[in-house]
């Protein structure tokens, strides 16, 4: 751009000082950042194009420290254009409000990210997303390089079932920390496991190991798909390397156990229980699962023991007091397990499960009336819990109710239409409509329950017991020879079949599944006992009490028959001597309740603001030892 430059006897024009103000000259405090910056780079870059146009006209005279510039628009344009044009193709970095922020010193000190990170959590247990979400996120514009605001936040979409996003947090996290935390990787491959995607979990297991060899998340986790997926040989030297790694961990010891209980090695499964317990005396999953072996290999002594264990490590857990008055129940011991019932329902007042658990109790040993009650209280507490509602739709049926059991069924439906737990439903459902005679909706419904589990052998056989009932044995065996030819089995050597419908993770809080453990000869009031309250994952092999014709069990309803206890093992339950374990003084002195106020805790709770004694009520707190005075 040329342009002809005179020097001048007179001050500055005022476009110029207009446009370069002095350096002694203040700014205007509404002059934005962008535009000071903008101003800034001009006057250099005017200064600059001056100097190079004076020395190629031959150095022009400075007079008054300021330049005229013909007022004249040739071809070239004016000088104030020019300049402008200059000071607009000047690239400009605007930092986003996080940056700027600690670019200027002004980054909050790190214990808000603690604070931030635990203010979210109390968000989430409430179910406030929107406030946890918008935490997560400003944790992330200050501490990118901090991993778990994007493991939280990926577990807060989870939880909504925004997978897509959670998907995209992690990722984003993954590039933020260079792949360098493993937690996220974990994470991410979990995510890519319930939804599937098998080959990607593998990938991003994979990468979390290479992140950190000694995570051991990883490695169990890892170990746990493979064994879902039949591969029990690479499962074995997964859960070896996280050992030679990571030394001695609870989970993998548990894991361990279970399959060497499964080959029925049980003193291999013994030791290996006994490590896990001494990794973590507190582990609550490592007793009961040891406790349920020993139920497997008739030691119900050594088990009962083991439960009294399970309790004293971990006095709130849940499954602790429900999965030890299923036991007692299936040894004949009514009354002790509906006051280890009532028991978890006061420590536990928001969980449904143990309620179902107690309204069958009564049910089967009480009056139908209570049950009822027991069973609208669970789904007040938790109406979105479809066991409860498959539980109270059987008992309705059982009490002649078709109607009110169909309405419980479709309201069990409205739930979900397309996990585990409908496919039970849709097969309960079924038999009520063969045994009301309508055929045509039996066939539907059983044949949309094997839409969604193709491997459920009780479902095939009721199906084919309804072809015979109708005079066609041949389609009868066509639908048994289609069921043997699709059904999906693990064959491996015989030291690591893994027999169980699904592995104890405790690590993903699904110690729930305890009660998938196979019983090859136990009584049908035990099988029924464990369908009786566990929630979507848990697969159950016996009925809720009705039986085909032929003598085989329908499936379906998460509910049991505890009436039908089979005598012998009543018999041998009486030989069992009664343990010294002192629970009315155990729960005093540990949970601060009362034995004889049970029953009006059980009563008098609101299902829609329950809140524990141990909330109420909190015991006296030890004083704090006094440190020596220097």
């Amino acid at each position: 751009m040329a342009m002809r430059i005179f020097p001048s006897s007179s001050s500055p024009t005022p476009p110029l000082r207009s446009l370069f103000p002095s350096q002694s000259a203040k700014a205007p405090p509404s002059v934005h950042f962008s535009l000071a910056l903008r101003l800034r780079r001009a006057r250099v870059a005017a200064s600059a194009a001056a100097a190079a146009a004076a020395a190629a006209a031959g150095g022009p005279e400075r007079v008054s420290g300021g330049y005229e510039v013909e007022e004249e628009g040739g071809e070239n344009g004016s000088f104030d254009r020019g300049m402008s044009e200059i000071a607009r193709k000047v690239p400009l970095f605007e930092p986003a409000r996080g940056d700027a922020a600690a670019a200027a010193g002004e980054r909050p000190l790190p214990i808000n990210l603690e604070l931030w990170l635990y203010r979210a959590k109390v968000h989430t247990r409430k179910y406030e997303f929107s406030d946890a979400e918008k935490l997560l996120n400003k944790c992330i514009v200050y501490w990118p390089e901090d991993g778990r605001p994007y493991v939280a936040l990926g577990k807060l979409y989870n939880k909504q079932g925004r997978f897509d996003k959670a998907r995209a947090a992690y990722e984003r996290g993954c590039q933020a920390t260079q792949g360098e935390n493993p937690y996220i990787w974990q994470c991410w491959a979990v995510l890519e496991r319930k939804g599937g995607n098998i080959r990607r979990a593998r990938e991003l297991f994979d990468a979390a190991t290479v992140a950190d060899a000694k995570h051991i998340a990883a490695w169990h986790g890892w170990a746990i798909l493979e064994i879902k997926q039949g591969n029990i040989k690479k499962a074995r030297n997964l859960l070896a390397k996280g050992l030679k790694y990571c030394g001695g961990n609870e989970y993998i010891y548990q894991t361990l156990a279970l399959l060497e209980a499964r080959a029925e090695r049980f003193e291999q499964a013994r030791t290996l229980f006994q490590q896990a317990t001494q990794c973590n005396p507190k582990s609550c999953a490592s007793w009961l699962a040891w406790a349920q072996v020993e139920i497997r290999a008739e030691n119900n002594a050594m088990a009962r023991k083991l439960f009294e264990k399970a309790v004293q490590a971990s006095p709130k857990n849940r499954f602790s007091w429900h999965v030890w008055a299923l036991f007692e129940a299936e040894q004949g011991n009514i009354d002790k397990a509906r006051k280890l019932l009532k028991i978890g329902h006061a420590v536990n007042p928001r969980d449904p499960v143990i309620l179902q658990s107690l309204a069958l109790l009564e049910y089967n040993y009480s009056s139908p009336n209570i049950a009822r009650v027991l069973f609208r209280k669970a789904s007040q507490i938790d109406p979105r819990h479809q066991p409860v509602w498959i539980a109270w739709g059987w008992m309705e049926w059982k009490e002649g109710n078709a109607r009110t059991a169909r309405t419980l069924y479709q309201r069990a439906m409205s739930v979900n239409s397309t996990n585990e737990c409908a496919a039970r439903c849709l097969q309960a459902w079924g038999v009520l409509e063969q045994r009301a005679g309508n055929y045509t909706a039996a066939r539907r419904l059983l044949r949309s329950s094997l839409n969604i589990n193709s491997q459920s052998e009780v479902t095939w056989m009721t199906w084919a017991a309804l072809e015979e009932e109708q005079g066609d044995p041949v389609r009868a065996e066509e639908i048994r020879n289609l069921y043997f030819q699709q059904r999906t089995e693990v064959v491996d050597d015989a030291s690591w079949v893994m027999g169980f419908l699904d592995i104890i993770d405790p690590a993903l809080d699904s110690v729930k599944k305890l009660l998938n453990i196979d019983q090859p000869s136990g009584s049908a009031a035990q099988d029924k006992l464990k369908s009786a309250g566990e929630p979507s994952n848990v697969t159950i092999r016996t009925s809720a009490g009705a039986e085909f014709p032929g003598g085989s069990r329908e499936e379906g309803s998460d509910a049991s028959d505890l009436a039908n206890a089979d005598d012998k093992e009543s018999n041998k339950a009486a030989e069992i001597p009664e343990s010294d374990f002192d629970v009315d003084g155990f729960i005093k002195r540990r949970l601060g309740l009362d034995p004889a106020e049970l029953d009006a805790v059980l009563e008098g709770s609101d299902p829609r603001g329950v809140v524990s004694r141990r909330r109420t009520q909190r015991l006296p707190r030890k004083p704090l030892p006094l440190l020596p005075v220097p």
